[in-house]
């Protein structure tokens, strides 16, 4: 079965970057095609009761079909972007149906009304962080999709510009595993390698980067965690603020709260009077976030586990809940639900937890008042999501 080349009419998009289609009674996930297309496919991989394949010709092709502008996009090739072959609409309705989708099947919400919405600066030259595999050659470049296999590139179109003018593809790397590229929105290029699972060390650039967010500079670790689209931070902000409309002398907790992007507009908006706690189990990030926050006497840093610092903190009005890719998890909410919160701002990087988060914040009779989405990751199957959480 593996190899064999069949004939698929091509049905919804899924979760994760791949198409739906059937081969008798079996269910076949296909990448590099589009809903209503007919293709020809190669099986790549045979699982119980389902099947993986690539498509690699194109009998009957959807309106929305573009040629992608990446040489290295295709089956078989760089598994980084998923829908190149789709034009920027087309990826960002693709998105909306996966988490209306995922709403109904995993947080019980049928017909859930999604739109994903565009941010600025277009589908190319936006990812300012950029992890690179090293080849045994030395060569860098990025794993196909389902390998270990390193595809050896030039040049990688949705890297932003400082990472494609910093040279690292254009050289060997021997002796290590993984060469990343920041580029920040203020200062010069940081270049850092990692040897296995150890800590990355900087190679080039400086060990502090500078970010522009929510109105301030954030000074962090090159290795730290920062949204990689450029619009991505002030958006974010931007929507949890309009959706909690925290008011002056209410007390905030901002979970998973990482270089305090979102503890610092909480701040300024409760005012004095109010109190924001900021909980981040990484003691680098609560460290570089209590030096972040110094001036906002309001804001008290915790370096704990969300759950387990939940259970001391006591009473909130208002909660960010900016969770790992996995969630939150059910003895999570049932913290936050035990703060007697009047309202969370849940930040969800996969729409697969955050629908799984909906349904067990609906099992404690909260509901899904509002969604907006992000195409923070064009080109991919990724989408950004800001949903509200009310009793």
């Amino acid at each position: 079965m593996i190899g064999d080349l069949v004939v698929l009419d091509v049905g919804a998009v899924a979760h994760g970057g791949h198409c739906v289609a059937r081969l008798d009674e079996l269910v076949v996930f296909v990448r590099h095609t589009l809903p209503g297309e007919r293709v020809r496919a190669r099986i790549t991989e045979e699982r119980k009761g389902y099947l993986r394949a690539d498509a690699v010709e194109i009998l009957q092709a959807s309106p929305d079909r573009v040629e992608p502008p990446c040489f290295y996009a295709g089956p078989g090739a760089c598994g980084g972007c998923d829908f190149q072959h789709a034009t920027p609409a087309a990826q960002r309705l693709l998105k909306a149906d996966v988490v209306t989708e995922q709403l109904a099947r995993l947080g019980g919400l049928p017909d859930y009304p999604v739109e994903v919405e565009e941010l600025p600066g277009g589908p190319l030259g936006w990812r300012t962080r950029v992890q690179y595999a090293v080849a045994p050659d030395g060569r860098l470049g990025f794993h196909p999709t389902r390998s270990s296999r390193v595809l050896p590139i030039a040049e990688c179109l949705i890297a932003a510009p400082g990472v494609r003018e910093s040279g690292v593809t254009e050289r060997r790397w021997a002796g290590v595993d993984a060469v990343e590229v920041v580029a920040p929105s203020i200062g010069d290029v940081s270049i850092l390698t990692r040897r296995g699972r150890g800590r990355p060390r900087v190679v080039a650039g400086p060990a502090t980067v500078r970010e522009q967010a929510a109105g301030r500079t954030w000074k962090l670790p090159a290795e730290a965690f920062w949204q990689v689209h450029p619009a991505a931070a002030d958006t974010l902000v931007a929507a949890v603020l309009d959706m909690l409309q925290p008011q002056h002398g209410e007390r905030a907790f901002d979970l998973y709260g990482g270089a305090g992007l979102f503890a610092a507009p909480l701040a300024e908006a409760v005012g004095i009077t109010g109190s924001v706690v900021l909980v981040e189990a990484d003691p680098s990030g609560t460290a570089g976030a209590a030096k972040a926050l110094a001036d906002l006497p309001q804001v008290s840093v915790v370096t704990n586990r969300v759950e387990r610092a939940l259970t001391e903190l006591g009473e909130a009005d208002i909660v960010v809940l900016d969770p790992p890719r996995s969630g939150a998890g059910a003895a999570v909410i049932e913290e936050i639900v035990a703060t007697g919160a009047r309202a969370v701002a849940y930040v969800a990087c996969d729409p697969a937890a955050l629908a799984r988060d909906v349904k067990t914040f609906r099992s404690f009779r909260w509901e899904l008042a509002g969604l907006r989405a992000f195409d923070a990751f064009p080109m991919t199957h990724h989408v950004e999501c800001v949903a509200l959480f009310r009793p």
